[in-house]
């Protein structure tokens, strides 16, 4: 499905089981998957079996050659990296810097946005196997989305592009959001 939108080189940090499979529902959608970090053996077999034209790179190196980075990692993990990335200049400003997480909206981008990057955050609300399965399961499934009002639309592209419904979650509502989503979880 084309949005009518340029095809993005995109980076991939890590191929864990969101990672690779939404690198691979990208790379599906016309966009080309360029490089990901992996560092353990199963994510180096994700990467290898779900994004096989990527190259596998370190972080600051994934970053460096993406005009779209895909950051998708563990909550716990995400203000540190967007904080490394943004001080040692790997994220080219205009850059599309967007997260995986829940938990957070925009606002934990900020290094990054204060670098020049466009911030998004986009939760695909479901279990990942990290197979070639979760590709099928993308299909009708649901992502929280947000981003700076003009940049709405491309997060919602994005989303569509890899078979999902974006779900508009305003910043400012994205805790409550995250706590409806684990409670219905459990």
């Amino acid at each position: 499905m084309n949005s009518g939108h340029a095809r993005l080189d995109v980076g991939v940090i890590s191929a864990g089981r969101a990672g690779s499979v939404l690198g691979a529902a990208l790379a599906a959608a016309g966009h080309r998957v360029v490089a990901v970090s992996a560092v353990s053996d199963a994510s180096r077999d994700r990467a290898e079996a779900l994004l096989p034209d990527a190259q596998i790179l370190p972080p600051p190196e994934v970053a460096a050659r993406a005009n779209l980075l895909l950051l998708a990692v563990p909550d716990d993990a995400l203000a540190e990296l967007v904080a490394g990335l943004a001080n040692t200049g790997a994220i080219a400003p205009g850059t599309f810097v967007a997260h995986t997480s829940g938990r957070y909206g925009i606002s934990i981008l900020s290094p990054a946005t204060q670098a020049g990057a466009l911030p998004l955050a986009l939760h695909p609300a479901m279990t990942f196997t990290g197979t070639s399965l979760d590709l099928g399961r993308l299909s009708g499934a649901s992502f929280g989305v947000t981003a700076p009002e003009p940049l709405r639309p491309v997060a919602e592209a994005l989303v569509v592009e890899m078979g999902a419904e974006p779900q508009w979650v305003a910043e400012e509502s994205r805790v409550l959001y995250h706590a409806a989503l684990a409670h219905g979880s459990n």
